[in-house]
């Protein structure tokens, strides 16, 4: 993992040199690992919800027994926001914990509940932004989830840099 975290950060810092004077260096490498993750984002939605889900509900159907059955209906751009989710937590997690915020001195569980909590935020966002722009304003999913990804780029920006992976103060 370090090898691949050392590779990364390179190649980020590369690119890096002509914005020395207009931002810290970790605001972005920041930028670099959040913007390369929000496009994995946007194009596993996309592949999901097109070609996967394929525009359809998806009906989640539970049996316990003959007594107890319970069914339900998740629309596509929700059921691809689940299927979606847990790839670029994972992916985003890896990459801020190894190329962004490596100065922190939490403990790497402490970490990734914290990091856990500020997703849960964000996909809270997400849930009841997309519910918003696709089923009250009619938006099309795609670029709802685009335009919802900017707010949520904020929120995450400084949740994590104060929170998930904040250094201990002496």
């Amino acid at each position: 993992m370090n090898k691949l975290a050392k590779l990364i950060t390179k190649i980020i810092d590369f690119f890096y040199v002509p914005f020395r004077k207009i931002m810290p260096e970790q605001v972005f490498r920041y930028a670099a690992c959040g913007g390369g993750n929000m496009v994995l984002d946007w194009v596993l939605y996309f592949l999901i919800y097109n070609f996967v889900i394929g525009h359809d509900n998806v009906i989640l159907s539970f049996s316990y027994f003959p007594i107890f059955s319970f069914e339900q209906v998740i629309t596509p751009h929700i059921a691809t926001l689940c299927i979606v989710f847990p790839i670029t937590l994972f992916t985003g997690f890896l990459l801020q914990k190894y190329v962004t915020f490596t100065q922190s001195d939490l403990h790497g569980a402490r970490q990734l509940m914290r990091y856990i909590t500020i997703v849960a935020i964000n996909l809270a966002v997400n849930y009841f932004g997309l519910k918003l722009c696709v089923e009250v304003w009619g938006w099309y999913p795609t670029p709802s989830k685009m335009f919802i990804t900017a707010i949520t780029v904020v929120i995450s920006y400084f949740g994590q840099k104060y929170y998930s992976f904040r250094v201990k103060k002496e």
